[in-house]
């Protein structure tokens, strides 16, 4: 199917590209673009502006600052995957990108596009949750930091104003954290039919800490609180890492579908939360 006729913009700053969106009747932006052009090409969007930000300076790469990591909206996955102070400062992000669709998409596909799109079966969301990151976003009053819990708000829509852009993404470091993401498709490259990213730190031979989010298991990620608290304090081993993960699909809002009935996502949900404690720790 052909897309709706629209003004396509490419401007060179971000404050262009914020004009640009507040004055268009339904602007969309494009990042990567592996995820809006299916949308424009099935008719799902008729946006009357594009604004393409490729040529925008400032809004791709990584970098340290006092401890916390902070990631351009515009890196793409494979950057954000072979990125060194990605692998220190944020393994799972790093470990999860290198999973997202195929090695084409990973070098067009975009951290901040992802993020954005908030697509509930999408990998990156969720880590980003697990992780505690803030969203900077900048808008015609200047800039503003949403955290991951507020920035997904419904199905494929976010705390974003139209006239807003996600400029970057910043994370806690965790160095040293036991990571894991692990998620069950159908098929190879195929979108998650449940993900979990899994950050854990060990103390004294047992769990003194866990960060725990799924992903399509509702509307927008899911934190696992439950299992976070009920991990934490807990012996690093099998089965006191099985029977806490029992609480994974708790306060989770999944669908039938053709993928996938509610309840074997729930089902998923406590296999592959327990699958993913237990790869991290190497237990």
């Amino acid at each position: 199917m052909i897309p709706v006729a629209f003004d396509y913009l490419r401007p060179s700053t971000v404050e262009e590209a914020v004009a640009a969106l507040g004055s268009a009747e339904e602007g969309k932006v494009l990042a990567g673009g592996q995820s809006l052009l299916p949308v424009l090409r099935l008719r799902l969007a008729a946006p009357t502006v594009l604004v393409d930000l490729g040529a925008v300076p400032g809004l791709r790469g990584v970098h340290l600052e006092e401890g916390t990591l902070v990631l351009g909206a515009m890196t793409t996955h494979a950057e954000v995957a072979a990125s060194d102070l990605v692998r220190e400062h944020a393994p799972l992000l790093a470990s999860a990108a290198a999973t997202v669709g195929d090695r084409q998409v990973r070098h067009r596909g975009t951290l901040g596009g992802s993020l954005a799109h908030a697509d509930p079966a999408a990998d990156l969301p969720a880590v980003a949750a697990a992780l505690d990151a803030t969203y900077v976003v900048q808008g015609p009053a200047g800039r503003r930091s949403v955290p991951a819990a507020d920035f997904a708000v419904d199905l494929f829509t976010t705390a974003l104003a139209p006239d807003e852009v996600l400029v970057e993404v910043r994370l806690p470091s965790t160095a040293g954290w036991a990571v894991h993401y692990e998620k069950f498709h159908r098929t190879s490259q195929s979108w998650a039919i449940v993900g979990v990213a899994a950050a854990v730190r060990r103390d004294n031979g047992g769990i003194g800490a866990a960060r725990i989010a799924l992903t399509n298991v509702g509307p927008v990620p899911h934190r696992a609180r439950a299992v976070e608290h009920a991990l934490t304090g807990a012996p690093a081993t099998p089965a006191a890492i099985a029977e806490a993960c029992g609480a994974a699909a708790n306060g989770t809002a999944p669908v039938d579908d053709l993928s996938a009935s509610a309840d074997y996502r729930r089902e998923l949900a406590r296999v592959l939360t327990t699958r993913a404690v237990c790869k991290a720790l190497g237990v």
